[in-house]
């Protein structure tokens, strides 16, 4: 794979002392990944090198262009070299199953994504709930309002290319527990959720039903509806969702976190999976509507 990280020069400047210091600095890697399949086309993405084939696949299951890792039959880098001589990694070469969506219906034209855009297309929430595989209500999941406010420290504790570089995104999934399944990190947040499912989608565990899925930063439409399709009931954002976010969560079944930042975190949607402590305590709350801030 390509590099994940490189060393610059950088200026340190101290304007409490007045002072300028050379150093070097160490930057998350972004570089365009340019996808084909069978021998065409289909986007561009900008992302951190690393985990191209689940990029792709959760890419393309979002995109409702694939629903298992066994309509694609194959996919491998063509390596091209950079300026310094050395491969890039940038193209990744899909063959589609024959008789497999994504061999004959998928997007007629390229379209071109970048790191933050996501999943672009998606005119409303009710096209999204026509791709979603099944609803998302109805399970018996219920979760510790602990377990849930502690998993952003746990994620972050993680990401050992953050602690590097300062400037990448994270998406992790957990069990109910509050267990550390599988963690990607990417300059782009959606890149993230997209390798995590694209890992879901590898060892054949979707939909991810009973998971927690935690992202780094804020919760937009496109963080919930990447979930919505993986069949994660329960998303905990570290910052704000957008409107239309809470919106499509409470539509499809989701259980939807934001600001979760102990000892406080506010649910927007799903309240019922939710069991505060003092209720956990007392033996009670199981299947009720909780308050929409945690304490």
């Amino acid at each position: 794979m390509g590099r994940v990280t490189v060393r610059t020069r950088t200026l340190r400047l101290d304007l409490d002392a007045g002072t300028a210091a050379a150093r070097a600095d160490t930057l998350a890697v972004e570089e365009p990944l340019q996808l084909e399949v069978d021998g065409e086309q289909l986007t561009v993405t900008m992302r951190t090198p690393g985990d191209d084939v689940e990029l792709a696949l959760g890419f393309l299951h979002a995109e409702g262009l694939l629903h298992e890792a066994g309509d694609v039959v194959a996919m491998r880098h063509c390596t091209d070299v950079g300026p310094d001589g050395e491969p890039t990694y940038n193209l990744l070469q899909i063959t589609a199953r024959p008789g497999s969506r994504l061999a004959g219906d998928r997007v007629a034209r390229p379209f071109t994504t970048t790191s933050a855009c996501g999943v672009c297309g998606s005119a409303s929430v009710e096209d999204v709930l026509a791709r979603v595989p099944a609803p998302l209500e109805g399970d018996d999941l219920r979760l510790d309002a602990a377990v849930l406010a502690g998993l952003p420290d746990a994620l972050r504790q993680a990401q050992s290319t953050f602690d590097k570089t300062g400037g990448l995104h994270a998406a992790g999934l957990f069990s109910a527990a509050g267990q550390l399944r599988v963690l990607r990190e990417d300059v782009g947040r959606h890149n993230a959720v997209d390798k995590v499912v694209g890992w879901g989608l590898r060892q054949g565990a979707l939909p991810l039903r009973d998971s927690v899925l935690v992202v780094s930063g804020r919760a937009s439409f496109e963080l919930v509806q990447k979930a919505a399709m993986a069949g994660v009931p329960v998303l905990v954002a570290v910052s704000a969702p957008s409107s239309l976010a809470v919106s499509l969560a409470r539509a499809a079944g989701m259980t939807l976190l934001g600001f979760v930042r102990p000892p406080r975190a506010n649910v927007y949607a799903g309240e019922h999976r939710v069991v505060p402590e003092r209720e956990r305590e007392a033996g009670t709350g199981v299947g009720r509507a909780t308050t929409s801030v945690l304490t």
